[in-house]
């Protein structure tokens, strides 16, 4: 993730793993938030997480805590 200033177009980011079906989402981050936004509407609603919040979410994506049943 880059520093650029959030807000301004520039920063957000989608993951390199984004499909060409569009179901995506961007980050952007600054040293005191994360901000979540649907790429399919970049002037909707966007989720903010603090940076504590956020770690800790990553932290459960990569050890599995929300992948689906089997």
């Amino acid at each position: 993730m880059n520093n650029r200033a959030i807000g301004t177009g520039r920063g957000w980011r989608k993951s390199s793993r984004s499909a060409a079906a569009g179901h995506c989402v961007e980050v952007a981050m600054s040293p005191l938030e994360v901000r979540v936004r649907d790429s399919k509407d970049p002037a909707g609603p966007e989720l903010r997480f603090g940076d504590d919040v956020w770690r800790r979410f990553v932290a459960g994506v990569r050890a599995g805590e929300f992948d689906r049943p089997a």
